[in-house]
């Protein structure tokens, strides 16, 4: 897949503990976003936040939480993005949404496989 150099920048804000038809909704999200064949999708897992409820958030060892901040971030065209928004609109009872552009330095897969070496220049 090509992505041009000017892209959109898709962030959804979830808890640890939320849930999409009994799976997490992180790993609901993130398959349909390969299902649709985005360009690209992370999840990443943070120690410490709060969101519109002002509930922390921590994994602070005094007070152990189940439910950590969770940041999906998706890159793909403006197109496939206002395509996808609907669909994760559908499946987020609560959470964070935003959208930015952003510019694609580079794209590429690792072409000697995960963790090896590049294949030289010829």
């Amino acid at each position: 897949m090509h992505l041009p150099h000017d892209v959109m920048l898709l962030r959804i804000f979830i808890g640890e503990s939320d849930r999409w038809h009994h799976k997490p909704l992180y790993e609901a999200i993130v398959l349909k976003a390969r299902e649709m064949h985005m360009a690209g999708a992370t999840v990443l897992r943070a120690p410490m936040g709060f969101g519109k409820s002002s509930r922390l958030h921590t994994a602070k060892i005094l007070r152990l939480s189940f439910d950590l901040p969770l940041l999906i971030e998706i890159v793909d065209t403006e197109e496939n993005i206002n395509k996808f928004v609907p669909v994760i609109d559908e499946m987020m009872t609560g959470g964070l949404v935003t959208l930015e552009t952003a510019r694609v330095i580079d794209y590429r897969a690792d072409e000697a496989g995960v963790g090896g070496e590049a294949k030289p220049q010829t």
